[in-house]
């Protein structure tokens, strides 16, 4: 259902699944206690984690743990690049809920968007678990009425909220630190 900002807050912070726009593609994201409403929405294979998203690095970087030359190495890569279409896959802290990466890997992704609409949500309701807004395996859905029409128990922000923006379309870059280096899991909006 298309819902006005503050609908969706309050959605977001009971712990129902909401839709918003970010810098790439529109997100379908939950607090990271309730990951599995996102894993029967989209009919996700459990060996695929969601990704930590907030509004800023500093509300990310307690959910991973590291080195000081690893945590030096990462915000370097990460003052680069965010806010934007980066998502870092790093060695997830205690902090973590098991539902973010139920395949029990030991990491996390996380991300700042570069999307003012989804950074002044993020700042309200905290980090949240993410995904791409479709169903597993197939294309992203780009406009809010396919979200709510794909999705109705979902409160999706109506797009008078963000002037209708969308993001680019392509989904972010994700690089996962091997120890020593990064890998580039996915290349994406970022070029590395």
């Amino acid at each position: 259902m298309l819902s006005p900002y503050n609908e969706l807050i309050n959605a977001a912070k009971s712990g129902s699944v909401v839709s918003f726009p970010t810098d790439t593609v529109p997100a379908l994201a939950v607090d990271p206690q309730k990951t599995e409403a996102i894993y029967q929405l989209k009919q996700r294979s459990l060996d695929k984690p969601l990704i930590l998203m907030g509004a800023s690095p500093d509300d990310l970087w307690h959910y991973v743990e590291g080195t000081p030359d690893e945590r030096q190495t990462w915000q370097e890569l990460a003052n680069q690049h965010w806010p934007g279409a980066l998502t870092l896959v790093l060695p997830a802290s205690a902090k973590v809920p098991a539902g973010m990466n139920p395949s029990g890997s030991g990491t996390l992704g996380i991300r700042v968007p570069d999307c003012a609409i989804a950074q002044k949500l993020l700042s309200v309701t905290g980090p949240l678990a993410t995904t791409s807004a479709n169903r597993s395996g197939e294309p992203p859905l780009r406009e809010a009425a396919a979200i709510a029409a794909a999705f109705p128990s979902v409160c999706v922000l109506e797009p008078e909220a963000y002037q209708n923006r969308l993001g680019s379309g392509l989904p972010s870059t994700v690089v996962q630190w091997t120890g020593g280096d990064w890998r580039i899991l996915r290349q994406g909006a970022v070029e590395l």
